[in-house]
This record gives C-alpha cells, sequence and structure tokens, in this order.
C-alpha cells in the first residue's frame, strides 16, 4: 500500500464499526483500581516511556521520508501493527532501521497487535478464539507480539497493546473467552517485562475489559474508541474515574482522517494519549 494512501482496512470499515458499537453493552459493574506493573511477575522493571499528547494510528506504517516530513506537525507519537494474526495491512516499511530512523526523528512508537478475535463477533477473521482456545491462544500470541516487537528494537519495558474488535458482550460464554485470552496475553508480557495494553470501544470490547469485576491479569493500559472528536483522555472517559489513572489511558477520537503534511497524505486516526509507549534506541 503506497505511503501516501491508506483504506481503513485494518480494522473493521465505519460502518460495521458503528454497528458493532450498537451491540447493547452489559452494565457497569465493580470498578476495582489499577492493576499495577508489578515487578513480581518479572526480574527488573524499566522505566515507563510515557507520552502525552496527539497521535495518530495508520494500517501500513507510512515511510520514513513520510513521517520526516509529518514531524512538524500535531503529531508526536504513531501506532503501528507489529504483528498478530488478523493484521489487515502488509508492512513492507516496518523494519528495525525504519524504527530505528523514525525514533531519532523524534517520534515516539505505540506498539498494536490484532490477535484473536472472539468467535461471537460478526465478520472473518483468520484467527478465532473458542472458550477451550482462549487461555492458550492468549499464551501464544502474547508470545509473538513480544518476539515480533523486539525484533524491531522495542525493549522490556515497552507497552504492546492487544487490539480487540467490538463482540456481543452479551454473550457470556464469549465475553469469559475473550477475558481469558486477555488475561493469558497479558501475563505473558508481563513475564517477558513488557507492560501490557488494550484496544478496544468503549461501548463493547473496551467496556467488558474496564468493567470487570475480577481484575487480576487485566491489562495495565487501556485506549478506547470513542468516536466523538474530543481531543481529550479524561472529560469523556466512560468509566469511574479512579481507573487507568497515571498515565495509563489512550482515546480514538476520530477515525479516517485524510490529512497532508509536507507533500504525503495519509488518511489516519485520530488519538488523545497519556499512556506508555516504546522503548527504542
Amino acid at each position: 500500500m503506497s505511503d501516501k494512501s491508506r483504506k481503513p482496512a485494518h480494522r473493521l470499515s465505519k460502518r460495521n464499526r458503528y454497528i458493532g458499537w450498537g451491540v447493547a453493552g452489559v452494565a457497569v459493574a465493580a470498578t476495582g483500581g489499577l492493576i499495577a506493573q508489578s515487578a513480581s511477575a518479572a526480574p527488573a522493571w524499566p522505566a515507563q516511556k510515557t507520552f502525552t499528547g496527539l497521535a495518530f494510528d495508520t494500517c501500513a506504517a507510512p515511510s520514513a521520508a513520510a513521517m520526516k516530513a509529518w514531524k512538524p506537525g500535531p503529531y508526536g507519537a504513531a501506532a503501528i501493527y507489529v504483528g498478530g494474526k488478523n493484521r489487515g495491512c502488509s508492512q513492507p516499511n516496518l523494519t528495525a532501521s525504519w524504527v530505528k530512523t523514525v525514533t531519532a526523528q523524534g517520534w515516539k512508537l505505540i506498539p498494536l497487535y490484532v490477535g484473536a478475535q472472539p468467535a461471537c463477533q460478526t465478520g472473518k477473521s483468520p484467527e478465532k478464539m473458542t472458550a477451550a482456545s482462549a487461555s492458550s491462544l492468549g499464551a501464544s500470541d502474547g508470545a509473538d507480539a513480544v518476539a515480533k516487537a523486539a525484533a524491531l528494537g522495542m525493549k522490556p519495558g515497552s507497552a504492546i497493546y492487544l487490539d480487540m474488535e467490538p463482540y456481543d458482550i452479551k454473550n457470556t460464554s464469549c465475553n469469559n473467552a475473550v477475558l481469558a485470552y486477555v488475561r493469558a496475553f497479558t501475563k505473558t508480557l508481563r513475564a517477558k517485562t513488557y507492560r501490557a495494553g488494550y484496544y478496544g470501544f468503549s461501548t463493547t470490547s473496551a467496556h467488558a475489559v474496564a468493567t470487570a469485576a475480577n481484575r487480576t491479569d487485566l491489562p495495565g493500559n487501556l485506549w478506547y474508541a470513542k468516536w466523538d472528536n474530543a481531543n481529550t483522555t479524561t472529560s469523556d472517559w466512560p468509566w469511574a474515574s479512579k481507573l487507568y489513572t497515571d498515565h495509563s489511558r489512550g482515546h480514538q477520537f476520530m477515525v479516517n482522517s485524510k490529512e497532508t503534511r509536507g507533500g504525503y497524505t495519509i488518511t489516519v486516526d485520530r488519538d488523545a494519549w497519556d499512556a506508555p509507549v516504546a522503548i527504542t534506541g
């Protein structure tokens, strides 16, 4: 795919994602506090690298030239799809050399992994979980996510965000499978000294994690999709205010924004960011 255009094929179409939003969510349950990234899960934790400001995500990593042209602008961080069987775009630019080059340009990077999706989700995905396979898949995908990020030069202590698309969270067996998968994924990342993050929709997939009564082994950072054009991680936060505090939130607030800078046009989703990013260099 060209640097100068990008179809939103990395996740569901905008229409289908709004349909996904329409699936009724469960009632807000016990809110539980943020689970800390404890040193008990791994030998030693490097200091968190946090970015606070405007970020973007796009399907295929743009060329280094495009990233350089975009640097004198409003964005300071970019989300990149490091792996997962359900990743929608090829990544011809995404190499360890690219990571080194764009971070030298001043970019902060947000690694995103498109893991297994639930069986109750509409649409086709190359990898779907079941109740029986959820935990084992979560562990193997977590190990793969770390391997993919490390191969790109993202060091221990980096955050990796698991992408979970909308599904029927009122389907108890399906929701339980997702939470089992997410816990196994998170536990695997922490054992390898990587911070766990989660991308989902405020009325479905993110809601399920944010309102789970049992907070054990859930990600410590939450990136929620709520397309209200509000560049904030606080005023439109949908859940208890004590959840995911201390630089642990990202908010995807606008999608499919076609923007041109320095002669390079890229269609991006905009994100308000106050959360950990990759550690490189």
